[in-house]
């Protein structure tokens, strides 16, 4: 089979359309084939009775100067917003500032608690723990075990939904590397406008003033225009192999106009990696279905509220680390866009961290949207009876999980799928298992979309692991002056700390953690 049968992509969200749009771009033939009925996966923008929710919250940032130019080629800059970036932690009734206010941090925990705090960092800096291969003895060392007990363990527990000591360490080395106690005192002590040097400590970022749904809706639209074709509420049954020639030969896709095989060259995969190992004809070997059986996700679950807008807060979510309450995190959709909320209200998303076969993501909508209302209530944002709507948004499979078992598990499959059928190529977040911002999942998009059309070479891999996204940008990197948090994802909201300048997830995608 050759390349006139072009290429298959599987899935519509960022990585998948970038793929597309970059091939088309070198003149490739593209079909994509979405089986949501909407593009864009977790950086869709949901819009319900006329209100609009970011799944997630995206602020768009990046280092990498190739995903900033991607942006501002598929919208023009009058669509983008420059937003403040602002993140609080809710946590025993006290609202507390990130990046890290000295003064507001030390009267909210109190001279002896802080003192502590400190006491218990320098302990962790002379005695580091031993193991610092999980989450839990990587932050207590740089942050000391009282800062991580307070601020780091009982919401990481939250949105993962395990102990923090089954969490592996990559997590948070991938999303935390270049911030510590020390830098964030340092930050806090010496502010500098728009500091870039560590993600988290953004000030400013991009955004489309729709909704990050806007940007891949406007993709999706150029990938049609150029040529390819995008074909939503349409799954990917199978891929068929040949293993003799050690090759992806077609795929089977099942829509509105039925079941068929669509021949390919080469196969980008955006659909969960464990999926796609599920997909493949004839089966891989037990050892490869074992290791896909056995990755995890985290699911995701927001409750969007309709307040007056006197119950606005100018943060773009508030991080709750209070254990009383199931809510991981609010979004107030009004401080992202004004464009996303209208009348004079505002729209607050409640957002919890669950799995798909779990109680709350089983429980009926008007029963969470009660219940929501409840906790919202109780955290003091707002009063009885205030709230004058609700929706609910479920997203399956929003993070991958990070277990003890995940690195192994991908391993076996990334090796099997580069020997026997190299031509399928897995990217961005669930395509590979790895927690990657929405620019890294543009990247390995865009190098996969050089590997097809220009045999590059590149070690898509690499993205997000080798790249200093944390580290300050290098000089003459020709980056635009922008901000944003995953994000760049899902995301997932980081845990954050207040003495420790809390940690977050500050990218696009979103989006949790």
């Amino acid at each position: 089979m050759g390349d006139e049968h072009g290429t298959v992509v599987i899935g519509a969200g960022p990585a998948g359309l970038t793929a597309a749009y970059e091939l088309l771009h070198r003149g490739a033939p593209v079909r994509v084939f979405e089986a949501d009925e909407v593009v864009g996966g977790i950086s869709r923008t949901v819009e319900r009775d006329g209100w609009r929710f970011d799944i997630g919250g995206h602020r768009f940032f990046t280092k990498v100067s190739r995903v900033e130019n991607f942006w501002h080629e598929i919208l023009p800059d009058e669509d983008f917003l420059l937003r403040p970036r602002m993140s609080r932690i809710h946590y025993r009734g006290a609202l507390y500032d990130y990046p890290l206010n000295a003064g507001n941090a030390l009267r909210n925990l109190g001279l002896w608690e802080a003192a502590r705090c400190m006491g218990s960092y320098a302990r962790a800096r002379l005695r580091p723990p031993r193991d610092q291969s999980h989450f839990e003895g990587w932050v207590s060392a740089r942050f000391g075990w009282r800062l991580y007990s307070i601020f780091f363990k009982t919401y990481t527990e939250k949105v993962w939904g395990m102990p923090a000591d089954r969490l592996r360490a990559d997590w948070a080395a991938q999303r935390i590397k270049n911030l510590s106690l020390a830098k964030a005192i340092r930050n806090a002590v010496l502010p500098k406008r728009n500091r870039k040097d560590v993600t988290s400590l953004i000030e400013e970022f991009q955004y489309p003033k729709l909704g990050p749904g806007m940007m891949w809706e406007r993709c999706a639209e150029e990938v049609r225009r150029r040529g390819g074709t995008v074909q939503t509420g349409t799954s990917v049954t199978a891929v068929h192999r040949d293993p003799q020639r050690r090759r992806a030969v077609a795929v089977t896709v099942d829509g509105a106009a039925g079941r068929r095989t669509e021949p390919a060259a080469h196969i980008v995969s955006s659909m969960p990696i464990s999926e796609l190992v599920a997909a493949l004809r004839p089966a891989p070997p037990p050892e490869v279905r074992a290791a896909a059986q056995d990755l995890r996700y985290r699911d995701f679950l927001t409750v969007a509220l309709v307040v007056p807008s006197e119950f606005s807060f100018p943060d773009n979510w508030i991080y709750v680390h209070d254990p009383g309450v199931k809510v991981g995190r609010i979004q107030n959709f009004g401080s992202w866009s004004s464009y996303l909320v209208k009348d004079g209200r505002t729209c607050l998303g409640l957002e919890y961290f669950v799995s798909a076969d779990d109680e709350t993501w089983r429980t009926p909508d008007a029963d969470l949207i009660v219940a929501a209302t409840t906790e919202l209530e109780k955290l003091g944002l707002t009063r009885p009876g205030v709230v004058e709507a609700g929706y609910v948004v479920r997203m399956p499979k929003a993070y991958p999980v990070y277990d003890e078992r995940y690195e192994r598990n991908v391993d076996v499959i990334r090796q099997w799928l580069a020997r026997e059928v190299p031509n399928v190529h897995p990217v961005g977040r669930n395509g590979m298992h790895r927690y990657n911002n929405q620019d890294h999942s543009m990247l390995t998009a865009m190098l996969t979309a050089e590997n097809i059309a220009q045999a590059a070479g590149h070690d898509v891999w690499s993205v997000n692991v080798e790249q200093d996204y944390h580290e300050e940008p290098a000089k003459g990197d020709g980056r635009r002056s922008t901000g944003r948090e995953a994000p760049l994802t899902p995301a997932p909201p980081l845990p954050a700390t207040t003495a420790a300048a809390a940690v977050h997830r500050d990218g696009q995608s979103s989006q949790p953690p």
